[in-house]
This record gives structure tokens, C-alpha cells and sequence, in this order.
């Protein structure tokens, strides 16, 4: 028997800590879930007082486990799976919390320890309600915490642990250094963070938004707790604040990704309709529809089972969403999804384990929850009900086609996704938008239980009038509209007047009582915003240039700029390219915007621009934009193309920089620091006596069309050989531009080559292509997102000053 490998570095106790940690923060969640239970039922002092203590414990374990874990990833303790995974020596410290959440694990631990939070603020305030409802949030930290526990119980695995040994990691199995002793030594460095996630809002994002998931537990787990304890009413106005509070923090956690896609992502825009996006979004519109109807209740008794609905229904989407981010089942198709760890049938237990349970306990009391009392028309618990029914059809079509890779699962279906997603996702939810803002708009004026219909329409028609007007107006700006975007225009303006109407004249200016209104004119704003910003946007990068920049780089949308020799049309302005600077990992551009002085004609600097390209030879480059902001309009402005030359002249050897590979299909284009290079097909038609080949000998040419600055065409004609079984590649060269090309591998399943280009280092020609566009109104957009956070707030310190 071979004695223990001894390996050399390794710092076993924190995991061994971590690892104990999770079983005891297991346990204790268990044991507090049970205990809960048992209070609930026999009401007995001390099993809550034992409930409690194993909560505190479960607490502490979370906390210990999420310190531990911060302190390997700031330590860089490599031996560590999920430290090399997701962090290095050369990231910037400000970004280690970023590292701790960017992986399943982390994030689930974020969840808890804002559960754990939560929990406290509960178990001090809820008082009566304490057993029923911290059964169900202990029961939903028991499956939480196994998601992280990391065990194989009869061949299926449970969780996947942020301790686990790199070593031991099935990704390293077939590596034979991972066993030697000193295998520490030949690790350079971690993995690190994925280029995309090193922003700021990596770090402030998904806590809030996680902060808002874990709120959503509350409303659902007093709704069960009422109907355990059989008090299926009483439950609601302790749940109310909680989900007012639900709804601020997890609409705000949603603007923020908005914000970062817009400031840091060059996709160009703050929405773009993502699987991840929605299913963080139906949550939303559902948890609106769920405090809507708990109003009506207040008010008029009614609504229960709407509000039981809507409150179990926003859980189970919760659910539903974790299922769609970790299990994989996206695919390509959300840049947001976590890869498969193997927990699908985990996470679709632990969402039918909170599905199953409380439908049937709504079945079970369905007669007893059941109203069949008629609302009249022109009551506002009337209209109330219809938003919340128009809501739901919203969040109905956006889960549907969120849902069709699991269609496609379930039916072993092919069913496409929509072509255009902005399009499709659209074409449904602007009607739904209009909609909401005329009843937003209306419903402060009307009464609850009845309405008088001309009263309202009084109060309302100075509202109505303004918003035509201002949509008239508008027209003659905007040109030609579809149609549905005037309903849109119309009905967010009408959504902002009526409201601001409302606190003016109706509340008489008295601000105490305006939260409700004051996020309302938030979301017509919003609305507005994002109505005016992606119809009206302009892309004023065109090439002024006669340079084609190929299907990659369309002309009408990107521009050509020669370092320094260029000033360059562009919209109202003359742009300049600068130069460029390296800082760590990010090389930063400097662009400068001019404008021509209409008395004298000279040029005069408008102001500077400096996008960002964030370089990563493990994961590819990624451009970061930058934005010059004004009170009307922003313009926009990212690098799609810029040639990142990370050689060191001194340690190169020959005439030529080191060769560049580039992976290519019939068709595609790429670029060389002073050309465009177009492969146009593959040629069998070579000398193959030149080769000295036999029958069994293959010979193919990569047939190359050059083109530089000044639309000079060359062509080039390099040869992947296959010689007795021998492969080598006959290069070619062009050498009025100083460019070596070789054919070095060819994937017949794909159909793309592999191409390699050196390039003379006394031919370095800097130039970039960038896109820039003009968001007009975008401000609106951010305006309303601060007023609909400050009007929610506002709404919730009504709420618990009156409870």
C-alpha cells in the first residue's frame, strides 16, 4: 500500500472549516424548520426558544462560511477549485467581491446570508406570525444550504461545494502534474474573472438584486403561514410592507443591470430582452400585481385569493428562474446563464417541493379563501384587478418564450427562438405598457367600492388634454411613428401628468402621502425614457472612408480612423483619433469630438471620449464604451475593432511580429493592421508535382483576397499539405504589405480554416474602428428610475407608520 502523497503548500484547514461549516449551517436550518413547526402546532415556548438558537447557529454558519471564503479568494489559495476558477494576482482588489458571487456557489450564498438577514428582522418584528412564517424561510435555507453541501447520495449529486480541492476536481482528473506533490508550484496563476464582470456594477448589482430575491420569500411565506395557521386574511397586512419592500429592491436590482448593460456592455442599449434578463423581470411584474391586490384588500376585504395567488406564484418564479440560470438548459442563448454543475434534478426538487406544497394547501382551503363578491365598474378595486390580469398576461408571453429551450426539452420539440427578440418581446409588451400607464394615470382618481363617473373624468381630462397635446407636438418632432409607439408616447406622458395632477391638486401638495404617485410618474418615466432612447436612436458612426470593412463591420454602422492622420466627419461633430494608452490589462483609446465655430469655420474641441478595450488572452478581449452625457441626449461611443499588439519588439526575432491565428469560414473577414482579408474559397487546384505528391496525398488552398487602406487588391494562396501522413503548410506572402500568410489546420465537421498571419514590425499602421450612437432622452429613463426607488420608499414608510 503506497503511503499518502504529501503535497507541498496546501492549506487544508480552512477548507476542512468551510466544510464543517455548511453541515453544521445544514443541521441547524433543519433543526430551526422543525422546531418551527412544532411551535406552530403545539405553540410550546420552548421549541421556540430552541427554533431561535438553531437560526442564530444556522446564521453564524452562514456568515463564517461566507468570510472563509472571502479570505481564500483575497489569498489567492489556488488549491482551491473555486479560487482558481474565478479569481488571479492580477485582477484588481476591488473586485474580489465580484469574484466571490460571480460563481453558482457564491451567489447562493449571498442568497442565504440575505435570508439569514431578513430572518432576524422577522423573528424581532412579526411577533404571532413568528413560527408559521420562519418554518418556511428555515425549510428554504434547509435546500438552499444543499446546494452547496456537495455530497453524492445513490449515485446523484447534491450541491456543488465552493471547498473543493483542486485536485480532486473532476476538470483536473487527466492532468498528470495535478498529483505531483509540488503541484502548486506549476500553477501561474488562477483563472480569473470573466473580463465582462470587472466592472463596479459587478459588485453592487448582484447583492441588491439577490436582496431582492430573498424578499420575495417573505410575502410567500406569510401566505402559507395563513393558511397553515388557518387565518386566511390576517396575514396580509403584516405582508404588505414586506412586499412594497419586495418590489423596490428587486425593481432596483433590475435597473442596475440596465445601467451596467448600458454604461459598460457594447451591445448598445440597457435592455436587450435576455432569457436572464426576464426571469428576473416576470418576478417583478407579478410581486406589482400581488401588493396591488393586498391593497384592495385593505380596503375592501376582497382580493384574498388574488393575493394568495400572486404572492405563491412570485416564489415559485423565483424558483423557476434559478432552474433556467444554473441548469444549463439556456444554452448559448442568455450571455448571463451559469454553465451546468450538474444540479438539474437538485434545483427542479427544490422547486416542486415549494410548488406542490402550497398549492395543495390552497386546494385543501379553497372554500374557505374564496370570494364572489362583484365589483362595480368604476371602483378602483375594479381596475386594480384588471392591471394585476394585465400584468400577468405579460408575464405569461415573456415566460413563454424565455421557456423554449425547456419546451424543447420537455417535448423534444425544435421550436426556434423569435429571429428578433427586441421585435417579438416588443410587439406584446408596449400594448401591455400602454395599458398600465392609463390606469396608473386614472386609478388615484377613483374611489374604492364606487366612483362617480363624471367626477373622474373631470379630474382627469386637464391630464388627458396636456398628454394629447404634448403627443401632437411630439409627432412633428418624432415624423414618421409606428402607431403603437404615439399609444405609448401618449400614455406615459398621461401616466406622469395625471399623477403629478394628483399630488398638486388632489393631496395639495402634501408630500407625506404622495410615495404611491411619486413612483408612478417613476415608471412613466421609465417608460417614456425607454421609448424615446431605443425608437429615436441614431448610429452616427457611418464610414465616410472609401475603405469596405466587410459584413463584420458594417459601413452605415461603423467608422474607420487612421491614428492621428484622420479628422473625420461624424453627425454634427469632427472626430480625431489620439492614441492609446495601456493601464494593466485595459488599453484606453482617446477620441476627440470637435465642432466647426459658425462665424470663423474652425474647428473648436467639443470634448474627449476614452472607451475602453479590456484585454484577456484566455477569454478574448472585451470593449467597455464610453458616453458623453448631456441633459438630452448621450452619445455613446465603443471600440469594434482595434489591433491589440502585445509583442515585445526587443524579445522578436526576424523581420516579422509573432504570427496571429485566426479561425475562418468561406466568407468571413478579418483585419491586419493595414488591410482587410477576405477568404473567398478553397481551392483543390494546386501543382501538386511541386509537392511531390502521390493519389493519397492531399493538397488545399486558402484563397485569399487582400485589401488595404487605399482598396488596392491583392490575393494570396496558402497550402495545407498532407504528405505521408505527414501535415505541413506552404505559406504565401504579400510583400508590398509586408504580410506572411500559412493554412495551418482545417476542421471538416465546421467547414473553417485556420489561418496564421505575421506582419513586419516596420509596417505597424494604428488605426481603430468604432461605433458611436445618440440615445436622446435617455435621462428620462434614469429619472424615472430614481423616482420610482424614492416613491416606493416613501409608500413604505407610510405602510409601516401606519401598521
Amino acid at each position: 500500500m503506497q503511503p499518502d502523497i504529501q503535497y507541498i503548500g496546501e492549506h487544508l484547514f480552512w477548507g476542512k472549516a468551510g466544510n464543517l461549516l455548511i453541515i453544521v449551517a445544514f443541521v441547524a436550518s433543519l433543526v430551526s424548520a422543525v422546531s418551527y413547526a412544532f411551535l406552530l402546532r403545539t405553540n410550546d415556548i420552548s421549541w421556540k426558544n430552541l427554533a431561535r438558537k438553531a437560526f442564530a447557529v444556522h446564521t453564524f454558519s452562514i456568515i463564517g462560511i461566507f468570510c472563509l471564503l472571502f479570505y481564500l479568494i483575497l489569498n489567492q489559495r489556488l488549491e482551491y477549485y473555486y479560487v482558481w476558477e474565478h479569481s488571479n494576482s492580477i485582477m484588481p482588489l476591488k473586485y474580489i467581491l465580484s469574484c466571490f458571487w460571480e460563481g453558482q456557489e457564491g451567489s447562493f450564498l449571498l442568497w442565504m446570508f440575505w435570508h439569514s438577514i431578513l430572518s432576524w428582522i422577522i423573528i424581532w418584528k412579526s411577533g404571532e406570525w413568528e413560527a408559521g412564517v420562519m418554518a418556511v424561510i428555515s425549510m428554504v435555507q434547509v435546500f438552499l444550504v444543499s446546494m452547496i453541501i456537495g455530497v453524492v447520495v445513490f449515485g446523484h449529486k447534491f450541491g456543488s461545494n465552493p471547498f473543493v480541492l483542486l485536485r480532486d476536481h473532476p476538470d483536473f482528473a487527466n492532468f498528470p502534474f495535478i498529483k505531483m506533490p509540488d503541484y502548486l508550484s506549476q500553477l501561474k496563476d488562477g483563472r480569473g474573472l470573466n473580463p465582462l464582470l470587472q466592472n463596479y456594477w459587478m459588485t453592487i448589482h448582484p447583492p441588491t438584486l439577490f436582496l431582492g430575491f430573498a424578499s420575495t420569500v417573505i410575502p410567500f411565506a406569510f401566505a402559507v403561514a395563513g393558511l397553515l395557521r388557518k387565518r386566511y386574511t390576517e396575514w396580509i397586512t403584516p405582508a404588505l410592507p414586506w412586499t412594497f419592500f419586495g418590489v423596490m429592491i428587486l425593481g432596483t436590482g433590475i435597473l442596475m443591470g440596465a445601467a451596467w448593460a448600458y454604461e459598460s456592455l457594447s451591445f448598445g442599449g440597457f435592455w436587450a430582452w435576455d432569457p436572464v434578463e426576464n426571469a428576473s423581470l416576470v418576478p417583478w411584474m407579478t410581486l406589482v400585481g400581488a401588493a396591488h391586490v393586498m391593497l384592495v384588500f385593505k380596503h375592501k376585504k376582497t382580493s384574498v385569493l388574488s393575493s394568495y395567488l400572486l404572492s405563491i406564484l412570485t416564489f415559485i418564479l423565483i424558483l423557476y428562474s434559478t432552474f433556467l440560470t444554473r441548469s444549463g438548459i439556456l444554452g448559448n442563448t442568455s450571455v448571463h446563464a451559469f454553465t451546468d454543475l450538474g444540479m438539474t434534478g437538485h434545483l427542479l426538487i427544490y422547486m416542486a417541493f415549494f410548488s406542490i406544497v402550497p398549492i395543495v394547501l390552497l386546494v385543501k382551503n379553497y372554500k374557505q379563501i374564496s370570494s364572489s363578491q362583484d365589483e362595480h365598474l368604476s371602483s378602483r378595486e375594479f381596475w386594480m384587478f384588471i392591471g394585476m390580469l394585465i400584468l400577468l398576461i405579460g408575464a405569461i408571453q415573456v415566460t413563454s418564450t424565455t421557456s423554449i429551450p425547456v419546451w424543447n426539452k420537455i417535448f423534444h420539440a425544435n421550436i426556434a427562438p423569435p429571429p428578433n427578440p427586441i421585435e417579438h418581446y416588443n410587439s406584446w409588451q408596449i400594448p401591455v405598457a400602454i395599458f398600465v400607464c392609463l390606469l396608473i394615470g386614472i386609478g388615484q382618481f377613483l374611489r374604492y367600492k364606487k366612483s362617480e363617473g363624471k367626477v373622474v373624468l373631470k379630474k382627469i381630462l386637464p391630464a388627458f388634454i396636456a398628454s394629447l397635446l404634448v403627443t401632437v407636438w411630439a409627432s412633428f418632432f418624432l415624423g414618421d411613428y409606428r402607431v403603437h409607439y404615439y399609444g405609448l408616447l401618449f400614455a406615459s406622458v398621461f401616466a406622469i401628468l395625471a399623477n403629478l395632477d394628483f399630488i398638486l391638486r388632489v393631496l395639495n401638495g402634501k408630500m407625506e402621502h404622495s410615495g404611491a404617485s411619486v413612483a408612478h410618474i417613476g415608471i412613466g418615466m421609465i417608460l417614456l425614457g425607454a421609448l424615446i432612447s431605443n425608437s429615436k436612436q441614431q448610429v452616427i458612426s457611418q464610414n465616410v472612408k472609401n475603405v469596405n470593412l466587410g459584413k463584420d463591420f458594417p459601413n452605415q454602422e461603423n467608422i474607420f480612423i487612421e491614428q492621428k492622420t484622420d479628422t473625420l466627419p461624424m453627425g454634427e461633430y469632427f472626430v480625431t483619433y489620439k492614441g492609446k494608452e495601456r493601464k494593466g490589462v485595459n488599453v484606453i483609446y482617446t477620441i476627440e469630438y470637435f465642432t466647426r465655430n459658425k462665424t470663423t469655420g474652425l474647428k473648436e474641441k467639443a470634448f474627449e471620449l476614452h472607451p475602453i478595450v479590456q484585454t484577456n488572452d484566455r477569454m478574448g478581449n472585451v470593449s467597455e464604451p464610453s458616453t458623453q452625457r448631456f441633459l438630452t441626449r448621450d452619445i455613446y461611443t465603443h471600440i469594434t475593432f482595434a489591433e491589440q499588439d502585445n509583442s515585445d519588439n526587443e524579445n522578436s526575432t526576424g523581420e516579422y511580429q509573432p504570427a496571429k491565428t485566426h479561425t475562418v469560414a468561406v466568407g468571413d473577414t478579418f483585419m491586419t493592421s493595414n488591410s482587410f482579408v477576405i477568404l473567398e474559397g478553397l481551392s483543390n487546384d494546386i501543382n501538386r508535382s511541386e509537392f511531390g505528391m502521390n493519389d493519397s496525398d492531399v493538397a488545399v488552398g486558402a484563397k485569399l483576397r487582400i485589401e488595404d487602406m487605399k482598396q488596392d487588391i491583392y490575393h494570396a494562396l496558402p497550402v495545407f499539405v498532407i504528405k505521408n501522413l505527414h501535415v505541413f503548410s506552404k505559406e504565401s506572402k504579400v510583400d508590398e504589405l509586408g504580410l506572411k500568410f500559412s493554412f495551418t489546420q482545417i476542421d471538416p465537421s465546421t467547414g473553417k480554416i485556420e489561418l496564421t498571419v505575421n506582419e513586419k514590425k516596420s509596417n505597424k499602421h494604428e488605426f481603430i474602428i468604432m461605433k458611436a450612437i445618440v440615445f436622446p432622452g435617455i435621462n428620462i429613463l434614469w429619472m424615472g428610475c430614481i423616482l420610482m426607488m424614492v416613491g416606493s420608499i416613501m409608500a413604505i414608510r407610510k405602510r409601516i407608520a401606519r401598521k
